[in-house]
């Protein structure tokens, strides 16, 4: 494709106090092999007050503020402020491998039918702290996620990028998958390098906050199936190096703000409807810890490295950070302080 008839990219990107990690993000944008005059930064600001907002402003970035805070509030600022024929979801902690990605990740729009593109794969780097290493091994952030099946990346564990059944059809460069409303293949989809025809987003509405899979859920609602591609590429992803109180704060985050959204009624994807008894296949195999074992030798044998065993200690975490939210919202129905907060700020 001749670079004047390249369409127009838009790359959305909330932050906040990212300066650690944003610059090689930026960089990796701005080195893309595609015509920068085509591809807009634009950056939704929560209140950064270390060097973020810096660092965005000598890429070229277009600053917003993000006052909602949260990610998903900044992504749906961006967006209002968006002009491009694409849209590409990019986050602070996200870097493209490669001088092509972007191009890559376009090849699937060829085919009118297709409403989004993902990478199908984190890439795994030896030089990336053990969680990173082990997330992206495994191809999810959330053990919780292989035990229900609802995955979305490349696991080294499974060989499969999903553990659900669906349609698809190998397009050489990419897969194009059919997405039906009984079958969605994750509650993540849509994040960490999603491109989304712009026009597609148009047809859903969108509000204060921007949910991906919500997009999805909100598109099958109208429609009996929809297609997505999945780019047989890769993105890295930080996402807590080897910090394990910043993997512990994630997934506590995780489990609080799907229960808190759920009861101000902003999610439209039903997590618990994916598979009922994904509870049993998570909780019993991390009590018992040896099936965990197990798991982390078969990795070990197909891709070697000691990040497998992080798997128990991943497990066993979000096993007591889950059954602590989990009780706390049964004894404790209501934060209601919270709660007029959410609606307040959603209405």
């Amino acid at each position: 494709m001749a670079d004047k008839t390249l369409p127009t990219i838009s790359v959305l990107m909330p932050t906040l106090n990212r300066e650690k990690i944003i610059g090689e993000a930026l960089k990796s944008i701005r080195e893309q092999d595609y015509p920068q005059n085509k591809i807009e930064i634009i950056i939704a600001d929560a209140g950064s007050k270390d060097k973020t907002l810096e660092i965005a402003q000598k890429y070229g970035a277009k600053i917003y503020p993000n006052p909602l805070k949260t990610a998903e509030a900044g992504k749906a600022v961006a967006l209002k402020h968006a002009k491009g024929d694409f849209i590409a979801l990019i986050d602070s902690d996200n870097v493209l491998p490669t001088k092509n990605w972007l191009r890559e990740m376009l090849v699937p729009f060829a085919d009118p039918e297709i409403v989004g593109s993902e990478p199908i794969a984190f890439a795994y780097r030896k030089k990336d702290g053990f969680i990173d290493r082990y997330c992206a091994l495994l191809g999810m952030n959330d053990p919780y996620c292989l035990f229900q099946g609802v995955y979305d990346r490349y696991s080294y564990l499974t060989g499969k990028w999903t553990g659900r059944k669906l349609k698809q059809e190998d397009e050489r460069y990419y897969l194009k998958i059919e997405l039906n409303r009984n079958n969605l293949p994750t509650p993540t989809i849509g994040a960490n390098g999603t491109v989304f025809r712009k026009s597609f987003l148009e047809q859903n509405k969108i509000g204060k906050y921007f949910y991906d899979i919500d997009i999805l859920t909100m598109a099958l609602e109208k429609d009996k199936k929809i297609y997505f591609a999945k780019v047989k590429n890769e993105i890295i992803h930080y996402y807590s190096g080897s910090n394990l109180r910043t993997f512990i704060r994630k997934q506590e985050r995780r489990i609080r703000d799907n229960r808190l959204y759920r009861k101000v009624s902003l999610r439209r994807y039903d997590w618990g409807s994916v598979n009922r008894f994904g509870v049993f296949k998570f909780s019993i195999p991390t009590i018992l810890t040896f099936p965990l074992v197990v798991q982390s030798i078969i990795g070990f044998a197909k891709k070697p490295d000691l990040a497998w065993f992080f798997h128990p200690i991943a497990c066993w975490l979000t096993l007591i950070i889950y059954s602590f939210y989990s009780l706390k919202s049964l004894l404790i129905p209501e934060d209601f302080v919270q709660i007029k907060k959410w609606r307040r700020n959603y209405q």
